[in-house]
Protein backbone atom coordinates (compact mmCIF):
# COMPACT_ATOMS: atom_id res chain seq x y z
CA UNK A 1 0.00 0.00 0.00
CA UNK A 2 0.93 3.44 -0.59
CA UNK A 3 2.11 5.77 1.84
CA UNK A 4 0.54 9.14 2.84
CA UNK A 5 1.52 12.83 3.61
CA UNK A 6 0.19 14.04 6.09
CA UNK A 7 0.37 17.44 8.40
CA UNK A 8 3.70 17.06 10.48
CA UNK A 9 2.19 19.57 12.65
CA UNK A 10 -1.47 18.90 13.11
CA UNK A 11 -3.50 20.53 15.36
CA UNK A 12 -6.12 18.94 17.58
CA UNK A 13 -9.66 19.46 17.02
CA UNK A 14 -12.40 18.87 19.44
CA UNK A 15 -14.51 15.54 18.80
CA UNK A 16 -17.41 17.01 21.13
CA UNK A 17 -17.43 20.14 18.46
CA UNK A 18 -17.16 18.09 15.57
CA UNK A 19 -20.13 15.98 16.78
CA UNK A 20 -22.37 19.17 17.16
CA UNK A 21 -21.16 21.36 14.18
CA UNK A 22 -21.99 18.27 12.40
CA UNK A 23 -24.98 17.29 13.94
CA UNK A 24 -24.05 14.09 14.50
CA UNK A 25 -25.27 11.28 17.19
CA UNK A 26 -22.75 10.02 19.61
CA UNK A 27 -22.58 6.58 21.60
CA UNK A 28 -20.03 6.64 24.40
CA UNK A 29 -18.69 10.07 25.71
CA UNK A 30 -17.00 12.94 23.55
CA UNK A 31 -15.99 15.18 26.00
CA UNK A 32 -12.26 15.61 25.94
CA UNK A 33 -11.56 13.78 23.36
CA UNK A 34 -9.44 15.40 20.32
CA UNK A 35 -8.61 14.36 16.82
CA UNK A 36 -5.58 15.01 14.88
CA UNK A 37 -6.16 13.09 12.00
CA UNK A 38 -8.83 10.71 9.88
CA UNK A 39 -8.16 7.55 8.32
CA UNK A 40 -10.65 5.09 6.28
CA UNK A 41 -7.67 2.58 6.01
CA UNK A 42 -7.40 0.70 9.51
CA UNK A 43 -3.58 -0.28 8.16
CA UNK A 44 -3.10 3.24 8.09
CA UNK A 45 -4.20 4.58 11.75
CA UNK A 46 -1.74 6.82 13.63
CA UNK A 47 -2.45 8.06 17.04
CA UNK A 48 -5.00 10.63 17.08
CA UNK A 49 -6.73 9.26 14.49
CA UNK A 50 -10.70 9.69 14.08
CA UNK A 51 -11.11 6.01 11.97
CA UNK A 52 -14.08 6.25 9.30
CA UNK A 53 -15.62 2.66 9.34
CA UNK A 54 -17.66 2.24 5.64
CA UNK A 55 -19.27 -0.83 4.32
CA UNK A 56 -17.46 -1.92 1.77
CA UNK A 57 -18.32 -4.79 -0.43
CA UNK A 58 -17.28 -8.06 1.22
CA UNK A 59 -17.26 -6.39 4.96
CA UNK A 60 -18.18 -3.40 6.85
CA UNK A 61 -14.94 -1.22 8.03
CA UNK A 62 -16.62 -0.82 11.76
CA UNK A 63 -15.35 -4.26 12.21
CA UNK A 64 -12.00 -2.88 12.74
CA UNK A 65 -12.97 -0.71 15.52
CA UNK A 66 -10.92 -2.96 18.52
CA UNK A 67 -8.27 -3.18 16.26
CA UNK A 68 -7.53 0.48 15.18
CA UNK A 69 -8.14 1.47 19.05
CA UNK A 70 -4.99 -0.47 19.83
CA UNK A 71 -3.03 1.61 16.47
CA UNK A 72 -4.28 4.71 18.15
CA UNK A 73 -8.09 5.77 17.10
CA UNK A 74 -9.43 7.66 19.62
CA UNK A 75 -13.21 7.32 17.96
CA UNK A 76 -15.83 6.02 15.11
CA UNK A 77 -17.46 7.66 12.46
CA UNK A 78 -19.94 5.06 11.12
CA UNK A 79 -23.16 4.39 10.03
CA UNK A 80 -26.10 2.80 12.23
CA UNK A 81 -24.79 -1.11 11.31
CA UNK A 82 -21.13 -0.36 11.85
CA UNK A 83 -22.13 1.03 15.31
CA UNK A 84 -23.53 -1.97 16.32
CA UNK A 85 -20.71 -3.74 14.88
CA UNK A 86 -18.07 -1.99 17.00
CA UNK A 87 -20.23 -1.68 19.97
CA UNK A 88 -17.69 -3.43 22.53
CA UNK A 89 -14.46 -1.81 21.05
CA UNK A 90 -14.39 0.78 23.94
CA UNK A 91 -14.17 3.61 21.51
CA UNK A 92 -16.74 6.71 21.41
CA UNK A 93 -18.73 6.34 18.03
CA UNK A 94 -20.18 9.15 15.97
CA UNK A 95 -23.24 8.20 13.97
CA UNK A 96 -24.41 9.21 10.58
CA UNK A 97 -26.78 7.15 7.96
CA UNK A 98 -23.97 8.07 5.33
CA UNK A 99 -20.47 8.17 6.44
CA UNK A 100 -18.78 8.29 3.06
CA UNK A 101 -21.03 11.44 1.89
CA UNK A 102 -19.79 13.23 5.49
CA UNK A 103 -15.87 12.13 5.14
CA UNK A 104 -14.81 14.90 2.72
CA UNK A 105 -16.44 17.43 5.15
CA UNK A 106 -15.23 16.10 8.64
CA UNK A 107 -12.18 15.71 6.74
CA UNK A 108 -11.81 19.11 5.88
CA UNK A 109 -13.05 20.28 9.22
CA UNK A 110 -10.19 18.43 11.32
CA UNK A 111 -7.51 19.63 8.82
CA UNK A 112 -9.34 22.99 8.52
CA UNK A 113 -8.20 22.73 4.48
CA UNK A 114 -10.70 25.26 3.61
CA UNK A 115 -8.56 27.69 5.50
CA UNK A 116 -6.35 29.83 3.13
CA UNK A 117 -6.37 26.73 0.16
CA UNK A 118 -3.57 26.91 -2.57
CA UNK A 119 -5.08 27.88 -5.86
CA UNK A 120 -6.59 24.21 -6.70
CA UNK A 121 -6.32 23.04 -9.99
CA UNK A 122 -8.10 20.14 -11.00
CA UNK A 123 -8.44 17.96 -14.09
CA UNK A 124 -10.89 15.09 -15.42
CA UNK A 125 -11.50 12.89 -18.85
CA UNK A 126 -10.62 9.38 -19.64
CA UNK A 127 -7.14 10.53 -21.19
CA UNK A 128 -4.64 12.78 -20.66
CA UNK A 129 -5.40 13.60 -17.20
CA UNK A 130 -2.12 12.59 -15.49
CA UNK A 131 -0.02 14.25 -18.19
CA UNK A 132 -2.09 17.80 -17.86
CA UNK A 133 -1.62 17.42 -14.05
CA UNK A 134 2.46 17.19 -15.28
CA UNK A 135 1.82 19.88 -17.34
CA UNK A 136 0.65 22.36 -14.83
CA UNK A 137 2.79 21.42 -12.23
CA UNK A 138 5.68 22.03 -14.41
CA UNK A 139 5.24 25.65 -15.62
CA UNK A 140 3.72 26.92 -12.01
CA UNK A 141 7.23 25.62 -10.87
CA UNK A 142 8.66 27.35 -14.21
CA UNK A 143 6.75 30.52 -13.13
CA UNK A 144 8.54 30.28 -9.52
CA UNK A 145 5.61 28.56 -7.67
CA UNK A 146 5.49 26.26 -5.34
CA UNK A 147 3.45 23.18 -5.88
CA UNK A 148 2.02 20.08 -4.94
CA UNK A 149 -0.04 17.58 -6.89
CA UNK A 150 -1.85 14.38 -6.81
CA UNK A 151 -1.75 12.31 -10.00
CA UNK A 152 -2.18 8.27 -10.70
CA UNK A 153 1.29 8.52 -10.23
CA UNK A 154 2.39 9.54 -7.29
CA UNK A 155 1.09 12.55 -4.85
CA UNK A 156 3.95 15.38 -4.28
CA UNK A 157 4.68 18.09 -1.41
CA UNK A 158 7.19 20.52 -2.93
CA UNK A 159 9.78 17.66 -3.64
CA UNK A 160 8.73 15.12 -1.47
CA UNK A 161 6.91 12.44 -2.94
CA UNK A 162 4.98 9.23 -2.09
CA UNK A 163 3.61 6.54 -4.58
CA UNK A 164 -0.37 6.18 -5.55
CA UNK A 165 -2.76 3.22 -4.82
CA UNK A 166 -5.91 5.57 -6.76
CA UNK A 167 -6.33 8.00 -9.18
CA UNK A 168 -8.12 10.23 -6.97
CA UNK A 169 -7.31 8.88 -3.11
CA UNK A 170 -10.30 8.83 -0.65
CA UNK A 171 -10.84 12.14 0.79
CA UNK A 172 -9.37 11.60 3.90
CA UNK A 173 -5.95 10.88 2.84
CA UNK A 174 -6.75 14.13 -0.23
CA UNK A 175 -7.51 16.65 3.03
CA UNK A 176 -4.79 15.92 4.80
CA UNK A 177 -2.49 16.35 1.87
CA UNK A 178 -3.75 19.21 1.51
CA UNK A 179 -2.87 20.04 5.16
CA UNK A 180 0.96 19.16 4.09
CA UNK A 181 0.71 21.45 1.18
CA UNK A 182 -0.28 24.45 3.54
CA UNK A 183 2.42 23.30 6.30
CA UNK A 184 4.63 23.26 3.45
CA UNK A 185 3.72 26.68 2.01
CA UNK A 186 2.77 25.66 -1.57
CA UNK A 187 1.03 27.88 -3.29
CA UNK A 188 -0.68 25.99 -6.23
CA UNK A 189 -2.04 22.68 -6.70
CA UNK A 190 -2.95 20.17 -9.46
CA UNK A 191 -5.29 17.24 -8.86
CA UNK A 192 -5.93 14.32 -10.94
CA UNK A 193 -10.44 13.53 -10.90
CA UNK A 194 -11.67 10.36 -12.15
CA UNK A 195 -15.19 9.58 -12.85
CA UNK A 196 -15.25 7.81 -9.34
CA UNK A 197 -13.78 9.67 -7.07
CA UNK A 198 -16.87 11.63 -8.36
CA UNK A 199 -19.43 8.85 -7.77
CA UNK A 200 -17.60 8.28 -4.40
CA UNK A 201 -17.34 11.61 -3.30
CA UNK A 202 -13.25 11.80 -2.99
CA UNK A 203 -13.08 15.57 -3.67
CA UNK A 204 -15.93 16.37 -1.48
CA UNK A 205 -15.34 19.10 0.98
CA UNK A 206 -13.20 20.94 -1.71
CA UNK A 207 -13.88 24.09 -3.95
CA UNK A 208 -11.36 24.24 -7.11
CA UNK A 209 -10.89 27.51 -8.45
CA UNK A 210 -10.24 25.91 -12.27
CA UNK A 211 -11.37 22.62 -13.55
CA UNK A 212 -10.13 21.04 -16.90
CA UNK A 213 -11.86 18.44 -19.35
CA UNK A 214 -9.43 16.48 -21.83
CA UNK A 215 -11.80 14.07 -23.40
CA UNK A 216 -13.96 11.16 -22.83
CA UNK A 217 -13.87 7.71 -24.54
CA UNK A 218 -14.74 4.15 -24.24
CA UNK A 219 -13.57 2.76 -20.66
CA UNK A 220 -15.07 1.99 -17.30
CA UNK A 221 -18.08 0.58 -18.61
CA UNK A 222 -17.91 -2.16 -15.97
CA UNK A 223 -18.61 1.14 -13.45
CA UNK A 224 -21.48 2.38 -15.38
CA UNK A 225 -23.99 1.40 -17.67
CA UNK A 226 -23.31 3.46 -20.38
CA UNK A 227 -21.47 6.27 -21.77
CA UNK A 228 -23.88 8.94 -20.64
CA UNK A 229 -23.78 7.80 -17.17
CA UNK A 230 -20.29 7.78 -17.47
CA UNK A 231 -20.08 11.38 -18.89
CA UNK A 232 -22.78 12.40 -16.00
CA UNK A 233 -20.47 11.39 -13.52
CA UNK A 234 -17.73 13.69 -14.03
CA UNK A 235 -19.73 16.43 -15.20
CA UNK A 236 -20.51 16.70 -11.48
CA UNK A 237 -17.44 18.66 -11.47
CA UNK A 238 -18.62 21.48 -13.37
CA UNK A 239 -21.13 22.62 -10.37
CA UNK A 240 -21.32 25.92 -9.09
CA UNK A 241 -20.54 23.75 -5.49
CA UNK A 242 -16.96 22.28 -7.19
CA UNK A 243 -15.53 24.88 -8.87
CA UNK A 244 -15.03 28.60 -10.06
CA UNK A 245 -14.40 28.27 -13.33
CA UNK A 246 -13.71 25.64 -16.09
CA UNK A 247 -11.78 25.26 -19.33
CA UNK A 248 -13.02 22.28 -21.49
CA UNK A 249 -10.93 20.99 -24.58
CA UNK A 250 -14.38 21.04 -27.33
CA UNK A 251 -12.97 18.63 -30.06
CA UNK A 252 -15.29 16.06 -29.45
CA UNK A 253 -19.01 15.80 -29.19
CA UNK A 254 -18.75 14.62 -25.15
CA UNK A 255 -16.76 17.92 -24.73
CA UNK A 256 -19.38 20.10 -26.34
CA UNK A 257 -22.10 18.49 -24.40
CA UNK A 258 -19.89 19.54 -21.05
CA UNK A 259 -19.21 23.22 -22.04
CA UNK A 260 -22.85 23.92 -22.96
CA UNK A 261 -24.37 21.93 -19.58
CA UNK A 262 -21.71 23.45 -17.02
CA UNK A 263 -23.38 25.74 -14.81
CA UNK A 264 -19.98 27.93 -14.28
CA UNK A 265 -17.78 30.20 -16.27
CA UNK A 266 -16.29 27.93 -18.93
CA UNK A 267 -13.31 28.94 -21.34
CA UNK A 268 -13.25 26.41 -24.58
CA UNK A 269 -10.56 25.09 -26.12
CA UNK A 270 -10.29 22.82 -29.62
CA UNK A 271 -7.50 22.11 -32.14
CA UNK A 272 -7.33 24.02 -35.46
CA UNK A 273 -9.48 20.67 -36.86
CA UNK A 274 -12.59 22.14 -34.74
CA UNK A 275 -12.47 25.96 -35.20
CA UNK A 276 -15.02 28.29 -33.27
CA UNK A 277 -13.58 27.55 -29.37
CA UNK A 278 -12.19 30.72 -27.24
CA UNK A 279 -8.64 29.05 -27.73
CA UNK A 280 -6.53 27.27 -30.50
CA UNK A 281 -3.74 25.23 -30.49
CA UNK A 282 -2.01 24.10 -33.67
CA UNK A 283 0.80 21.39 -33.86
CA UNK A 284 3.61 23.24 -35.79
CA UNK A 285 6.54 20.62 -35.39
CA UNK A 286 6.64 16.74 -34.62
CA UNK A 287 9.58 14.92 -34.11
CA UNK A 288 10.64 11.64 -31.63
CA UNK A 289 11.54 13.81 -28.71
CA UNK A 290 8.81 16.82 -28.58
CA UNK A 291 6.06 18.63 -30.15
CA UNK A 292 5.68 22.04 -30.93
CA UNK A 293 2.61 23.84 -31.07
CA UNK A 294 0.88 27.54 -31.15
CA UNK A 295 -1.72 28.48 -28.86
CA UNK A 296 -4.48 31.79 -29.45
CA UNK A 297 -6.53 33.24 -27.43
CA UNK A 298 -8.72 36.24 -27.05
CA UNK A 299 -7.66 39.72 -27.56
CA UNK A 300 -4.74 38.35 -30.22
CA UNK A 301 -3.21 36.33 -27.34
CA UNK A 302 -0.49 34.33 -28.76
CA UNK A 303 2.28 31.96 -28.34
CA UNK A 304 4.61 29.42 -29.26
CA UNK A 305 6.06 27.10 -27.30
CA UNK A 306 7.15 23.02 -27.31
CA UNK A 307 6.40 19.83 -25.13
CA UNK A 308 9.36 17.08 -24.77
CA UNK A 309 6.73 14.57 -25.71
CA UNK A 310 5.54 12.98 -29.11
CA UNK A 311 1.54 13.54 -30.23
CA UNK A 312 -0.70 16.39 -30.98
CA UNK A 313 -2.55 15.02 -27.88
CA UNK A 314 0.22 16.24 -25.88
CA UNK A 315 0.05 19.72 -27.43
CA UNK A 316 -3.92 19.67 -26.52
CA UNK A 317 -2.67 18.43 -23.11
CA UNK A 318 -0.46 21.26 -22.34
CA UNK A 319 -2.53 24.15 -24.24
CA UNK A 320 -5.38 23.00 -22.03
CA UNK A 321 -2.55 23.29 -18.80
CA UNK A 322 -1.75 26.62 -20.14
CA UNK A 323 -5.14 27.81 -20.29
CA UNK A 324 -6.34 26.38 -16.81
CA UNK A 325 -3.50 28.79 -15.25
CA UNK A 326 -4.72 31.77 -17.46
CA UNK A 327 -8.06 31.38 -16.40
CA UNK A 328 -6.65 31.00 -12.65
CA UNK A 329 -4.83 34.70 -12.88
CA UNK A 330 -1.44 34.17 -14.71
CA UNK A 331 -0.99 36.25 -17.10
CA UNK A 332 -0.37 34.94 -20.85
CA UNK A 333 2.76 36.92 -21.67
CA UNK A 334 4.35 35.42 -17.89
CA UNK A 335 3.74 32.43 -19.13
CA UNK A 336 5.49 32.70 -22.54
CA UNK A 337 8.37 34.16 -21.83
CA UNK A 338 9.31 31.54 -18.93
CA UNK A 339 8.78 29.40 -21.53
CA UNK A 340 10.40 31.24 -24.10
CA UNK A 341 13.46 31.15 -21.24
CA UNK A 342 13.73 27.86 -20.76
CA UNK A 343 13.11 26.30 -24.32
CA UNK A 344 9.84 24.97 -23.70
CA UNK A 345 7.84 22.96 -21.03
CA UNK A 346 10.63 21.70 -18.80
CA UNK A 347 8.31 18.21 -17.93
CA UNK A 348 8.31 14.66 -17.35
CA UNK A 349 5.59 12.44 -16.74
CA UNK A 350 6.05 8.99 -15.76
CA UNK A 351 5.02 6.03 -18.02
CA UNK A 352 3.24 8.39 -20.20
CA UNK A 353 4.94 8.27 -24.06
CA UNK A 354 8.16 7.63 -22.05
CA UNK A 355 11.09 6.90 -24.14
CA UNK A 356 13.73 4.46 -21.94
CA UNK A 357 16.06 3.89 -25.43
CA UNK A 358 18.77 5.55 -26.14
CA UNK A 359 20.43 7.32 -29.53
CA UNK A 360 21.17 4.72 -31.90
CA UNK A 361 18.44 1.79 -30.79
CA UNK A 362 15.44 1.44 -31.65
CA UNK A 363 12.71 3.84 -30.30
CA UNK A 364 11.28 1.73 -27.17
CA UNK A 365 8.16 3.97 -25.38
CA UNK A 366 6.70 3.05 -21.86
CA UNK A 367 3.15 4.58 -21.99
CA UNK A 368 0.08 4.10 -19.83
CA UNK A 369 -2.29 3.56 -22.77
CA UNK A 370 -5.38 1.54 -21.69
CA UNK A 371 -8.45 1.99 -23.82
CA UNK A 372 -9.17 1.71 -27.37
CA UNK A 373 -8.95 5.80 -28.25
CA UNK A 374 -5.66 5.91 -25.97
CA UNK A 375 -4.19 3.12 -28.40
CA UNK A 376 -5.03 5.00 -31.70
CA UNK A 377 -4.09 8.01 -30.99
CA UNK A 378 -0.45 7.22 -29.84
CA UNK A 379 0.04 4.64 -32.61
CA UNK A 380 -1.65 7.45 -35.02
CA UNK A 381 0.82 9.46 -33.79
CA UNK A 382 3.57 7.50 -33.83
CA UNK A 383 3.37 5.98 -36.95
CA UNK A 384 4.71 9.14 -39.17
CA UNK A 385 7.59 9.56 -36.72
CA UNK A 386 9.01 6.06 -37.29
CA UNK A 387 10.71 5.32 -40.48
CA UNK A 388 10.72 1.62 -39.68
CA UNK A 389 8.21 -0.82 -38.24
CA UNK A 390 5.85 -0.20 -35.64
CA UNK A 391 6.02 -2.87 -32.82
CA UNK A 392 3.23 -3.09 -30.07
CA UNK A 393 3.58 -4.86 -27.02
CA UNK A 394 0.10 -4.94 -24.68
CA UNK A 395 -2.25 -6.74 -22.45
CA UNK A 396 -5.57 -5.89 -20.99
CA UNK A 397 -6.63 -5.46 -17.45
CA UNK A 398 -8.14 -8.28 -15.71
CA UNK A 399 -11.54 -7.77 -13.73
CA UNK A 400 -11.84 -4.70 -15.35
CA UNK A 401 -14.30 -3.37 -18.56
CA UNK A 402 -14.34 -6.38 -21.11
CA UNK A 403 -16.03 -4.33 -23.30
CA UNK A 404 -13.26 -2.68 -24.63
CA UNK A 405 -11.23 -6.01 -25.10
CA UNK A 406 -12.60 -6.22 -28.93
CA UNK A 407 -11.70 -2.50 -29.80
CA UNK A 408 -8.26 -2.44 -28.59
CA UNK A 409 -6.89 -5.83 -30.37
CA UNK A 410 -8.67 -4.51 -33.12
CA UNK A 411 -6.84 -0.89 -33.51
CA UNK A 412 -3.62 -2.41 -32.18
CA UNK A 413 -3.86 -5.15 -35.33
CA UNK A 414 -4.63 -2.02 -37.34
CA UNK A 415 -1.88 0.47 -36.26
CA UNK A 416 1.16 -1.82 -35.51
CA UNK A 417 3.20 -3.52 -38.01
CA UNK A 418 3.55 -6.46 -35.80
CA UNK A 419 1.74 -7.07 -32.36
CA UNK A 420 2.48 -9.09 -29.42
CA UNK A 421 -0.30 -9.84 -26.62
CA UNK A 422 1.01 -10.19 -23.51
CA UNK A 423 -0.65 -10.47 -19.52
CA UNK A 424 -1.14 -7.30 -18.08
CA UNK A 425 -3.35 -7.69 -14.91
CA UNK A 426 -5.21 -10.56 -15.31
CA UNK A 427 -6.31 -10.68 -11.57
CA UNK A 428 -8.99 -12.94 -10.53
CA UNK A 429 -9.25 -13.74 -14.83
CA UNK A 430 -8.22 -16.22 -16.45
CA UNK A 431 -5.26 -14.56 -18.40
CA UNK A 432 -5.23 -16.86 -21.21
CA UNK A 433 -8.84 -16.07 -22.31
CA UNK A 434 -8.09 -12.37 -21.81
CA UNK A 435 -5.46 -13.03 -24.47
CA UNK A 436 -7.79 -15.16 -26.77
CA UNK A 437 -10.05 -12.25 -26.79
CA UNK A 438 -7.19 -10.00 -27.54
CA UNK A 439 -5.98 -12.35 -30.40
CA UNK A 440 -9.30 -13.00 -32.05
CA UNK A 441 -10.14 -9.56 -32.44
CA UNK A 442 -6.95 -8.70 -33.92
CA UNK A 443 -6.99 -11.42 -36.13
CA UNK A 444 -10.52 -10.27 -37.76
CA UNK A 445 -8.99 -7.16 -37.67
CA UNK A 446 -5.95 -8.15 -39.89
CA UNK A 447 -6.15 -11.82 -41.04
CA UNK A 448 -2.25 -11.49 -42.46
CA UNK A 449 -0.81 -9.63 -39.24
CA UNK A 450 2.44 -10.37 -37.75
CA UNK A 451 0.51 -11.65 -34.55
CA UNK A 452 2.36 -12.61 -31.37
CA UNK A 453 1.29 -14.33 -28.43
CA UNK A 454 3.51 -14.82 -25.62
CA UNK A 455 2.33 -14.65 -21.80
CA UNK A 456 5.21 -13.66 -19.42
CA UNK A 457 5.49 -9.64 -20.64
CA UNK A 458 9.81 -10.14 -19.87
CA UNK A 459 9.60 -12.30 -22.53
CA UNK A 460 7.16 -10.42 -24.59
CA UNK A 461 9.36 -7.53 -24.10
CA UNK A 462 12.41 -9.18 -25.30
CA UNK A 463 10.65 -10.64 -28.45
CA UNK A 464 9.90 -7.50 -29.34
CA UNK A 465 13.55 -6.21 -29.14
CA UNK A 466 14.87 -8.81 -30.78
CA UNK A 467 12.44 -8.18 -34.13
CA UNK A 468 13.28 -4.37 -33.74
CA UNK A 469 16.11 -2.86 -36.13
CA UNK A 470 17.50 0.99 -35.50
CA UNK A 471 14.68 2.94 -37.35
CA UNK A 472 11.63 1.39 -35.67
CA UNK A 473 9.63 1.95 -32.65
CA UNK A 474 8.25 -0.49 -29.98
CA UNK A 475 5.38 1.11 -27.92
CA UNK A 476 4.89 -0.84 -24.65
CA UNK A 477 0.92 -0.28 -24.03
CA UNK A 478 -0.63 -0.26 -20.32
CA UNK A 479 1.59 -0.55 -17.29
CA UNK A 480 3.32 3.06 -17.69
CA UNK A 481 4.68 4.11 -14.41
CA UNK A 482 3.12 1.17 -12.40
CA UNK A 483 5.62 -1.20 -10.50
CA UNK A 484 3.36 -4.37 -10.39
CA UNK A 485 1.98 -6.74 -11.97
CA UNK A 486 -1.30 -8.51 -9.94
CA UNK A 487 -2.12 -11.66 -10.50
CA UNK A 488 -4.88 -13.81 -8.57
CA UNK A 489 -4.96 -10.79 -5.49
CA UNK A 490 -1.21 -10.74 -5.22
CA UNK A 491 1.10 -7.64 -6.94
CA UNK A 492 4.22 -9.18 -7.87
CA UNK A 493 6.82 -6.36 -8.64
CA UNK A 494 7.23 -5.63 -11.82
CA UNK A 495 8.40 -2.22 -13.80
CA UNK A 496 7.97 -2.11 -17.53
CA UNK A 497 10.38 0.85 -17.20
CA UNK A 498 13.45 -1.36 -15.46
CA UNK A 499 12.73 -3.84 -17.52
CA UNK A 500 12.58 -2.15 -21.01
CA UNK A 501 16.41 -0.87 -19.78
CA UNK A 502 17.46 -4.02 -18.80
CA UNK A 503 16.34 -5.67 -21.78
CA UNK A 504 18.09 -2.99 -24.22
CA UNK A 505 20.79 -3.50 -22.23
CA UNK A 506 21.07 -7.09 -22.56
CA UNK A 507 20.48 -6.71 -26.69
CA UNK A 508 23.44 -4.75 -26.90
CA UNK A 509 21.13 -1.32 -27.52
CA UNK A 510 22.12 2.02 -25.33
CA UNK A 511 19.43 2.84 -22.89
CA UNK A 512 17.76 6.58 -22.09
CA UNK A 513 18.09 6.72 -17.90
Amino acid sequence: MASTLRPEHPVPRSLDRLARDFSLQTIGSVEDVEVTGVSVDSRDIEDGDLYVGLRGARSHGAAYAAEVRERGAVALLTDPEGAELAAGAGLPILVTPDPRAALGDVAAWVHRTGEHPPLLLAVTGTNGKTSVVYLLDAILRQLGVVTGLSSTAERRVGDESVGSSLTTPEASELHALLARMRESAVRAAAIEVSAQAMTKGRVNGLLFDVVGFTNLSHDHLDDYPDMDAYLRAKQTLFEPDRARRAVVNVDSEWGRRVADEARIPVATLATSRAPGADWTVTVTEETRSHTGFSLEGPGGVRLETRVPLFGWYMAANAALAIVMLVESGFGAEAIGHALDRDGGIRVYIPGRAERVSGEGAPAVYIDYAHTPDAFLNTLDALRPLTPGRVLMVFGADGDRDKSKRDEMGGIAARGADVVIITDFHPRFEDPAEIRATLMAAARRAKPDGELYEIADPRQALRHAISLATVGDSILYAGPGHEDYQEIAGVKHPYSARDDARSALSEAGWSVER
